[in-house]
């Protein structure tokens, strides 16, 4: 018999204590492609669609690609852009109806400002038109907060396995023979999701160290001690003033609500009972300088309260000004700045030029310098390689290199850019090896893209509105009580 499935998804992680909104045009600026264009972008890339295709190819089941938008992480989305895409992601899956299944790519954490449950509200949707009887299956990126509606609306949800994420590709392929089972009667779903009281702090959610390097391999063995479809473990994202804020987990089994139940039960009890492990100590730049100066070059400084993956502007200088006063410590440091782009492109290369750097969080606090100008460039690039996204092609817009001091460098975007490959440097002739230091506006994605140049990684307490420290923000939707709250 043959199969039609349906490929679909609205993807955003949205950061509520942003003031700025996530609009059309940041959708128009990320990825929002339709039909055939879907295939175009992902057939090849570390990615979850390319996964999904992969499998769907080997099976011989047809996919259909409807819409796929994401945009880089940042404020609520504004009422009118969710409107806009959801309407139009339901008239092209209508033009496609009927289908067999629908395998469909939310992040997890979108909140929009009619809906702070987003991800839940357009997959149930999705439900109501298609009916109870059509598989929906999908992935989810470990940084959700899982519903109970975005559990109760799909029959399989699976999250990638890695922080940073470099299995996005075999997420994909799991959720997509998930669905083959599902199709040919080999198999009946249990979805059980358990959401715990408890928050992991944003920079204890590496998957490669503890302690969630034990918990994700004790995910793995019960997985496979028991014949389970999947177990995912969704570390969640602090930065989002919603009912569903948190740690969760989701355990599929085959037709048996007991397993599922019990591997979900002995997880949670593993998390609760080690819960001060998930909540460390964190370190500014004050204490770090010391530190740096003693350490295989080149360090890596992750600018936590700066993390443009987890929604934040991208242009605070805090750390840009605590290298400038160290004396030989060439740098990098990436900063989303239009306007210095603009002052910079009427200049000419070897040009020095006053800069004023002004900061979205705090834009009375002004740093200015005098620059040289390198290079000015168009910054599209391209990444061959499993990185945190599965992104192939990047756009950072028109941008301009410069020099401090004639030893240190700082890339101005005009569009804000995530860091999360190394070519963003390469591509533009930027040696990573002349640096002592590099600054990189994110938490542990990065690491995939400059661990393998840089031997010393330091996570930086850094100000913003992604710090590491989540109980200075003020929530008033979150559950309670909640670790590391109470």
């Amino acid at each position: 018999m043959a199969f039609k499935v349906a490929l679909l998804g609205i993807y955003h992680e949205s950061n509520t204590f942003i003031t700025t909104t996530t609009t059309l045009d940041d959708f128009k600026n990320g990825h929002w492609l339709k039909g055939v264009e879907i295939k175009e972008e992902y057939r090849y890339a570390h990615h979850e669609i390319g996964g999904m295709l992969e499998v769907m190819d080997r099976e011989g089941i047809e996919v259909v690609p409807v819409m796929f938008a994401k945009a880089t992480p940042g404020g609520i989305i504004t009422a009118d852009t969710y409107h806009t895409l959801l309407h139009e992601m339901m008239n092209l899956l209508e033009k496609e109806l009927p289908v067999d299944g629908c395998l469909v790519i939310p992040h997890g954490a979108a909140v929009s400002e009619r809906y702070p449950d987003m991800d839940g509200h357009w997959l149930q949707t999705l439900r109501n038109r298609l009916g109870e009887d059509i598989p929906v299956v999908g992935t989810l990126d470990p940084h959700a907060n899982v519903s109970p509606l975005m559990a109760s609306v799909t029959n399989a949800l699976v999250a990638y396995k890695t922080n940073p994420h470099i299995d996005q590709r075999e997420t994909g392929q799991e959720a997509a023979e998930i669905m083959v089972k599902i199709l040919r009667q080999q198999c009946k779903p249990v979805q059980r999701l358990f959401q715990l009281p408890l928050a992991i702090s944003i920079e204890q959610q590496h998957t490669g160290a503890e302690p969630c390097k034990s918990l994700f391999a004790a995910a793995k063995e019960w997985r496979a001690r028991n014949g389970l479809l999947s177990v995912s473990i969704l570390l969640g994202f602090p930065y989002a003033d919603v009912r569903e804020m948190g740690t969760s987990i989701l355990v599929i089994s085959d037709n048996n609500a007991e397993i599922a139940q019990e591997a979900g039960n002995q997880l949670v009890s593993m998390i609760l009972d080690n819960k001060q492990a998930f909540n460390s100590s964190k370190k500014d730049i004050n204490v770090l300088c010391p530190v740096i100066s003693n350490s295989k070059k080149p360090v890596l400084l992750l600018d936590m309260g700066d993390n443009v993956g987890g929604g934040a502007p991208g242009n605070s200088t805090h750390l840009l000004k605590a290298l400038s006063q160290e004396k030989n410590c060439p740098f990098f440091i990436c900063l989303y700045d239009p306007l210095a782009v603009a002052i910079a492109a009427k200049q000419v290369a070897g040009a020095y030029f006053n800069i004023s750097i002004r900061e979205d969080v705090s834009p009375d606090d002004i740093y200015s310098c005098e620059v040289k100008l390198i290079r000015l460039a168009d910054g599209k690039f391209r990444e061959a390689n499993p990185r945190h996204g599965g992104q192939v092609n990047f756009d950072m817009g028109k941008i301009a290199i410069v020099t401090m001091n004639e030893q240190s460098v700082i890339m101005f975007t005009s569009l804000r850019t995530l860091p999360f490959s190394l070519r963003q440097l390469t591509a533009f002739d930027i040696d990573p090896a002349g640096f002592d230091v590099i600054v990189a506006k994110g938490v542990n994605a990065p690491v995939a893209a400059y661990g393998s140049v840089c031997p010393t990684i330091l996570q930086v307490d850094t100000p913003g509105v992604t710090q590491a420290d989540m109980t200075a923000f003020q929530y008033h939707n979150r559950r309670i009580p909640m670790f590391p709250f109470e």
